[in-house]
């Protein structure tokens, strides 16, 4: 299991880059640039947590309140970690500090072959929609991205409820 689940900002723009970098097959058009990165995180309720093992990152989640619902933009976990409970724990810290910001369900879209499905429908989430033709690949090739939402509860005595 991880050593550490913490918040980030825009400071952090290096290892996200570098998590993203191992993440995410180039041949699926679903990573973000820096740029992109830096620009969702300059804007109002947006958040980040990072997975550490010991001084290594290993995983991060991007997210944002959008009046009363929360959408995971990016989760992303090194290969050589997965598998080891780092999402999951990324997932339900975002839905804990989501839920203390008031938002009643977790949104995310992710791509319709991903091997992440099991670990997002294990978390609880389900399909609520399909984008054809969302992602564009390297390769040339489209794919369609999958909606899927988790229900939140609303607990104002949460302790992360008052991160950022």
């Amino acid at each position: 299991m991880i050593a550490a689940l913490r918040e980030g900002n825009e400071g952090d723009i290096g290892a996200i880059m570098a998590v993203m970098e191992q993440a995410f097959d180039p041949a699926f058009g679903e990573a973000w640039t820096a740029g992109q990165c830096l620009g969702m995180l300059s804007l109002p309720g947006v958040w980040l947590s990072f997975a550490e093992d010991g001084d290594r990152t290993i995983g991060f989640a991007l997210s944002r309140l959008l009046v009363d619902e929360a959408e995971l933009l990016l989760l992303a976990v090194v290969p050589d970690s997965r598998g080891k409970g780092i999402g999951r724990a990324l997932i339900d810290r975002t839905a804990r500090i989501a839920a203390g910001k008031g938002a009643r369900r977790l949104l995310l879209e992710v791509r319709h072959d991903n091997p992440a499905l099991g670990v997002y429908r294990a978390a609880g989430f389900a399909e609520i929609g399909r984008r054809c033709g969302y992602y564009h690949g390297a390769d040339g090739m489209t794919r369609d991205a999958l909606t899927l939402a988790l229900p939140i509860e609303v607990d104002p005595s949460d302790a992360l409820s008052t991160a950022p």
